[in-house]
């Protein structure tokens, strides 16, 4: 386990820690350059996954599931890590990229799109996004402006799904 101790662990020490592990997207947010990114990319597959096989209720418990659980993962590691949000703690990204998923149907060019809107969204942090950001510290904090940036980015989707077709 991480404990603050360790002003800087190695990659080694936060891949050990199973809290560390999932709030750093399996290792994804340990890449050098725009792990943000790189922690949404990491959370496609998952999305292909549960999107071909569960119903949307499921897809939607899922996400709920992983959200709450995304609370206590972000706060643990980031109060152990001694920071307010590191950069590789993307599991939020997972969670506000599956959110801006929901009801998508599934086919690639959908997906690159989900991807775009929300990196845009989560990147950008409009109002309110951004006074949150700065405001809520802790687990809520970390996830809390993923899940806002996944609102507009949803709400985009399905505007461009409904008028594709």
């Amino acid at each position: 386990m991480i404990t603050l101790a360790d002003a800087n662990p190695s990659a080694r020490d936060l891949l050990r820690d199973p809290v560390a592990f999932l709030a750093f997207g399996f290792g994804s947010g340990l890449a050098p350059w725009v792990p943000g990114t790189v922690g949404t990319l990491a959370a496609v597959p998952i999305y292909w996954l549960a999107a071909t096989y569960l119903p949307l209720t499921g897809y939607l418990v899922m996400v709920a599931v992983a959200l709450v659980l995304g609370v206590y993962l972000c706060h643990h590691t980031a109060y152990k890590l001694g920071v307010h949000d590191h950069g590789g703690i993307v599991w939020d990204e997972f969670v506000g990229f599956w959110l801006t998923m929901i009801a998508v149907p599934l086919h690639w060019y959908w997906v690159l799109a989900g991807f775009v809107l929300f990196r845009v969204f989560d990147m950008i942090k409009p109002w309110p996004i951004s006074v949150i950001d700065r405001r809520v510290g802790g687990g809520v904090g970390i996830m809390l402006d993923d899940v806002l940036a996944a609102i507009p980015a949803a709400a985009c989707l399905q505007a461009l799904i409904y008028f594709s077709g």
